[in-house]
């Protein structure tokens, strides 16, 4: 993939790390609560780090259409109160304990305050949405939201359920990741007020850069390691969740192949079928290899979304965000 692949988000963020740190300081500052135990699982979650591509995203995405004030600083923190909103109701429904590489709040402090907490940060993000009196990103952003909780709802709904179609997944996915990163570009295009065409193409290059991103997700599932990846691998079968990899192996599985996966997700685990042979069939009937092309797609279509622009550093970056997304081991 080139130089773009080479390059790590750090290099990556470079022209927005000073505003990435306003960010992380407005995160620590609205986190904080006069309740205690509030502020305690602010930290707990700060602390536990993570990408922040989002808000990297929102403020590569306003400087590249030319705006430079402060707003796309409180935006960018509104965004990655939503994710980690999202994240919190995430675990509880996953039962999951492990959240990059640590305890996952939910089995630190019980599912009733994690449910809370998550309706606290998705709070707490629409008053700061609020704050900017910007009535078309308000309402992205609430509309993003709910979408989200559809997703959520949806993935519930599909629990176990081994007819699910490579559509019906890309949908999912579409509602709970994609929407988001689209938001994410789509407001810097709003802050800079560029015109319909720029707009539109950031807009689309958010989304086809969030389908890459989670696509990828899915697929270190089965391939990364499990210290590297922060939780067991193959965790989203475990949970009843099948993703792109499993829907393409049972494509072209035999009837064999086929009653495996379904134990898995009968077990709610690998009692009866290791891990290993999971991964091992996702592998030799070539399930793997088509989801990371379907992820090259994806990134291939982002890069072309920004032809739009003039080259410019901003540009560049985001041409690089694609290739650090497919290149990434956690």
């Amino acid at each position: 993939m080139g130089r773009q692949a080479t390059l790590d988000l750090r290099e990556i963020v470079r022209l927005v790390e000073d505003d990435l740190v306003k960010v992380e300081a407005l995160f620590a500052e609205q986190a904080r609560s006069d309740v205690g135990l509030v502020s305690e699982i602010g930290r707990y979650i700060r602390e536990g780090g993570g990408k922040r591509v989002r808000p990297a995203l929102l403020l590569l995405a306003s400087r590249l259409c030319g705006y430079q004030g402060d707003r796309a600083v409180v935006l960018a923190a509104t965004v990655e109160f939503i994710h980690a909103a999202t994240l919190l109701h995430d675990d509880i429904i996953d039962e999951a304990t492990t959240r990059r590489g640590r305890r996952s709040v939910n089995s630190r402090w019980g599912n009733d305050i994690t449910v809370l907490l998550g309706d606290f940060l998705y709070t707490k993000s629409m008053a700061m949405a609020l704050s900017q009196d910007n009535l078309p990103i308000l309402r992205l952003l609430s509309d993003v939201t709910l979408r989200m909780i559809e997703g959520e709802i949806l993935e519930i709904e599909r629990d176990g359920d081994m007819e699910v179609t490579e559509e019906d997944h890309l949908d999912l996915i579409r509602r709970k990741t994609a929407d988001l990163f689209s938001a994410c570009t789509r407001i810097g295009a709003l802050l800079g007020d560029v015109d319909d065409e720029r707009r539109e193409g950031l807009t689309s290059y958010g989304a086809h850069l969030g389908m890459c991103f989670q696509m990828v997700d899915d697929l270190l599932d089965f391939t990364a390691e499990e210290k590297t990846l922060g939780k067991p691998v193959a965790n989203d079968l475990r949970e009843g969740k099948v993703t792109l990899p499993m829907i393409f192996l049972l494509r072209r599985a035999g009837v064999t192949e086929a009653q495996k996966v379904r134990a898995v997700l009968e077990d709610r685990g690998f009692r009866r079928v290791p891990r290993e042979e999971i991964v091992r069939l996702a592998r030799d009937h070539g399930a793997l290899e088509e989801a990371g092309s379907l992820a090259e797609r994806f990134a291939e279509a982002a890069r072309r979304d920004l032809r739009v622009f003039e080259p410019s550093p901003y540009r560049e970056a985001l041409e690089a965000l694609p290739g650090f997304i497919l290149a990434r081991d956690h």
